[in-house]
């Protein structure tokens, strides 16, 4: 095992999170969080956080508020 640091665990945190690095970093970033309370804790926190972001994103936005959000997009380009 290879600790990989609290610096490196916190730097890579969200790419951890997602999937999104290679498999040897995150294997090391898993060790690290195995070990480490207050990188856990963070990444227990950032899981929660994108869980409920991810839940929160299902559902489609209201159709007036999509209007509304086009219409001011327009009038930003057109200015």
């Amino acid at each position: 095992m290879t600790d990989c640091g609290c610096a490196k665990a916190k730097q890579d945190l969200e790419e951890y999170l997602h999937h999104e690095l290679d498999p040897s970093e995150y294997v090391d970033i898993a060790e690290h969080l195995a070990t480490c309370r207050d990188c856990s804790d963070e990444a227990h926190i950032g899981m929660v956080l994108t869980e409920a972001v991810q839940r929160a994103c299902k559902d489609a936005a209201p159709e007036e508020l999509r209007l509304q959000v086009i219409t001011s997009l327009r009038l930003a380009i057109t200015h």
